[in-house]
């Protein structure tokens, strides 16, 4: 009877150590609380990265259209984007009537496209007797990318805190994804630049260059949306690594009065 109880004891001590080691070595992981909002605010996330690729993939950046009144049946208009551009003739009974410029670029013509070739030979493209300025596209290009590739280093951030409980990594995609925000904006504002340059570095060649008006188009509008959305999720990844303590200062719980 004495070794039966003493071998009991034994056993219970035995797997009370290795539970204490157990919950020892058990990492903390999310709480289903706080992974709802991880995966609410990557929905959001989502939204962010299909208008930044949608931005960056596209041409549809900046329109450049020559005025109608040219004395011809047709008239030209051009657009542009981060790593092509394309002339298109329209016809300008196809464009609208209380319109003095020659577009959209989106009426039915005759395009031709070409991608820049300061990408790989470095020469400098030529469009409407007007050169562009191949270090501010080039740099808008690659800024662009590098926006890109932190984004997808936050996501892959955010997937290993879903899949492996990593908390910390919260923080690091949030940086990420303000980081790829801010560099959207930087790529935006130095391709407004670029196309300033292009409007003012008109050849003295003949033909002389003709007259032109500039819009922003589609395209442009995705990266700005793009920015703001990545630069909400950056923040919204960072209230969700702040300690509860400070709201809970801010607006404390109040019990029941006594009657």
């Amino acid at each position: 009877m004495m070794w039966s109880n003493f071998l009991m004891q034994e056993e219970d001590r035995r797997r009370g150590a290795a539970a204490r080691r157990g919950d020892g070595q058990r990492q903390p992981g999310l709480s289903p609380e706080q992974e709802g909002k991880v995966k609410l605010v990557l929905l959001l996330t989502a939204v962010g990265a299909t208008l930044a690729v949608l931005a960056v993939g596209t041409e549809f950046w900046v329109e450049l259209n020559t005025f109608k009144a040219n004395g011809s049946a047709v008239c030209d208009a051009a657009y542009l984007g981060l790593w092509k551009m394309c002339v298109k003739r329209l016809w300008q009974q196809d464009v609208p009537a209380g319109r003095e410029t020659c577009g959209p670029a989106q009426l039915p013509g005759e395009a031709n496209c070409t991608y820049f070739k300061f990408f790989t030979t470095g020469e400098n493209a030529h469009i409407f007797q007007r050169t562009t300025k191949k270090e501010m596209n080039l740099a808008a290009a690659v800024i662009a990318v590098l926006g890109l590739t932190v984004l997808a280093l936050g996501c892959l951030c955010i997937i290993m805190v879903l899949s492996k409980g990593a908390e910390f990594l919260v923080r690091v995609g949030a940086v990420c994804f303000g980081l790829s925000g801010l560099l959207l904006l930087v790529s935006l504002e130095v391709f407004r630049h670029s196309v300033r340059a292009l409007i003012q570095r008109v050849s003295p060649e003949p033909p002389p260059a003709p007259a032109l008006t500039y819009e922003y188009s589609w395209s442009l509008g995705c990266c700005v949306g793009a920015s703001l959305v990545l630069l909400l999720v950056g923040i919204c990844f960072l209230l969700l690594t702040l300690p509860p303590w400070p709201w809970g200062s801010l607006c404390p719980k109040q019990g029941p009065r006594a009657t």
